[in-house]
């Protein structure tokens, strides 16, 4: 008999992970908190319920992307979450990126109801999700990465298993520290490209072709010539993450210099107002 699934968290990653669930041929109930969000994946053959314990009693595996530690915890141990209707011998899959600790309190709570999770954050942004190549960094048990593996791969080409519980978020936190930094390095660097007077287009055309080159620098660079700060990857996530970082830093007595640099631009920027502008915005700061 096939798995069933549950999917809470339908905003711009999680709807076209739902939609790549539906093509591999699973039965999905969802649930998001803007009903708006559900329609259009009830039209394309996923079931709506009316609460996280709802999707719960209908799913052999649940999966949460939702926003912080905070909105895991409602959607997973609130008065109407997973808990109060996850079958036992059921597996949470949250995809969420939160506070390692978070997540290893979280799974206590449900491994008491005979439920697994797996704290499975992913990277490679919507584009990703939408052609089914995320990576997903994964902390809990192997029998339960095993168990799930072949519905990850309906959205997910590169499948890790880390380590125990809250290794996953850790990984998440070392992939965040690349990309966080790394942009504000490519911010630095298309300034200086036009404050020198040179063309930044062919700075970053230029950049792209040697040891210079990443995926932020080639997303993110363009996005800061042009000043399109539209929201795709809004500031305030990556601002989130930045301090799931630095609190880490700080548990373990270690030093974040990069790190904490990122995070006193990011702090600025929501300062300015801009924390649903693309974390590319970091750039304003800078240019002011």
């Amino acid at each position: 008999m096939a798995l069933t699934i549950g999917f809470i968290g339908l905003g711009t990653m999680g709807t076209p992970m739902v939609r790549n669930l539906l093509k591999g041929g699973y039965g999905v109930t969802v649930w998001a908190r803007r009903p708006e969000a559900v329609t259009p994946l009830v039209t394309s053959g996923a079931r709506h319920a009316n609460a996280p314990a709802d999707v719960a009693a209908a799913s052999d595996i649940v999966v949460t992307m939702v926003t912080d530690t905070h909105a895991v915890e409602d959607v997973v141990l609130g008065a109407r979450g997973i808990v109060r209707g996850a079958r036992p011998g059921s597996v949470v899959i949250d995809h969420s990126t939160i506070a390692p600790d978070g997540a290893r309190r979280i799974a206590n709570e449900l491994v008491v109801q005979g439920v697994e999770m797996l704290d499975a954050p992913v990277s490679g942004g919507r584009l990703a999700a939408e052609a089914g190549t995320l990576a997903v960094m994964i902390g809990g048990s192997k029998a339960a990465v095993e168990r799930v593996t072949p519905v990850l791969t309906c959205y997910a080409k590169t499948i890790v298993h880390i380590g125990p519980s809250g290794a996953g978020q850790v990984a998440k936190a070392c992939n965040q520290i690349c990309v966080i930094v790394n942009q504000l390095g490519a911010a630095e660097a298309m300034l200086l490209a036009e404050r020198a007077g040179v063309d930044p287009r062919a700075v970053h055309k230029a950049l792209m072709g040697g040891f210079a080159a990443s995926r932020m620098l080639e997303l993110q660079g363009p996005k800061m010539i042009a000043r399109d700060f539209e929201g795709r990857i809004e500031s305030r996530l990556h601002h989130k993450d930045i301090h799931i970082v630095l609190d880490l830093a700080r548990a373990y007595g270690i030093e974040l210099p990069g790190s904490a640099a990122a995070a006193e631009m990011l702090d600025r920027l929501q300062q300015r107002g801009g924390a649903h502008a693309d974390t590319a915005a970091v750039f304003t700061v800078l240019d002011s």
